[in-house]
């Protein structure tokens, strides 16, 4: 009985933070946060050091390239390779002004633009109806299209090339946003089928009760909130079409019709 006051003292020192407990507790914590220091600069910033050096160094020497003198670009022992002291913009005067550049760009633009808005259109009707109205076959219909995206855009490129002359879209934009759909399609299809799985049937259902049409409920409910599935989706297809090379020379002839990644090679390099 006699010791019950000091131990509910020290109980209160504790709680409250006072006690000498907590005072060893606190310098035990910062002598742990000096001891991590050094720990914490080998295991997470010298390794993130390397990383952003690797990453970020390409796009330093394409930019250091892109200001050096005729001279200095290949004479890397005469001159520093890795700075110049006579920056020049003639490179950017010549690609910007002499030459079609900005059209190639607009077309570049137009045509990734063009055959990304398809592409997810497509994608979101058909991921939704795979996923979401439950018929027979649905999972081989979705392991189909899959698999569609598996084959070689080399091999497609020869027939689909018969097709766009027959049409008379040869050495058009055009014909770029018609068939890059082909290959953007089933992988933005089955990406965004990943997504739609994780929306619960039960807000369907309760919308559907509720005298929800189909159109509402993709609309309103499953697009809202799979923005993170059309977001991938949209930067894959953006960027694939962006860069791709194979089509565009095929397809496009004339230098006013070329984009980037073919004109950057046939009239350039």
């Amino acid at each position: 009985m006699t010791d019950l006051p000091t131990t509910q003292v020290n109980l209160k020192e504790v709680l409250s933070g006072s006690g000498p407990t907590s005072a060893r507790a606190d310098h035990s914590e910062g002598m742990s946060y000096l001891q991590s220091v050094p720990r914490r600069l080998v295991t997470l910033y010298l390794p993130l050091g390397i990383i952003v050096f690797v990453l970020l160094f390409p796009f330093y020497w394409m930019a250091l390239t892109s200001v050096k003198p005729d001279e200095q670009l290949l004479d890397m022992e005469t001159y520093s390779p890795f700075w110049t002291w006579n920056p020049t913009f003639k490179h950017f005067h010549k690609l910007l002004f002499q030459s079609h550049y900005p059209l190639w760009l607009w077309n570049t633009m137009y045509v990734a633009v063009g055959a990304t808005i398809l592409s997810i259109v497509a994608s979101v009707l058909a991921a939704y109806a795979i996923v979401r109205l439950r018929y027979k076959g649905a999972n081989l219909v979705g392991g189909l299209i899959f698999l569609a995206y598996l084959v070689p855009p080399s091999i497609l490129f020869i027939p689909l090339a018969t097709v766009v002359f027959q049409y008379g879209l040869f050495d058009s934009p055009l014909s770029l946003i018609l068939t890059y759909p082909t290959i953007l399609i089933p992988f933005s299809t089955w990406l965004l089928m990943g997504y739609f799985k994780t929306i619960p049937f039960e807000l369907e259902e309760c919308a559907l009760i509720d005298g929800a049409s189909r159109w509402q409920i993709l609309t309103k409910i499953v697009l809202p909130l799979a923005i993170p599935g059309l977001i991938s989706a949209f930067i894959f297809c953006f960027t694939l079409c962006w860069n791709e090379f194979i089509y565009a020379l095929t397809f496009l002839q004339s230098t006013s019709n070329k984009t980037v990644p073919v004109a950057i090679v046939n009239e350039f390099v």
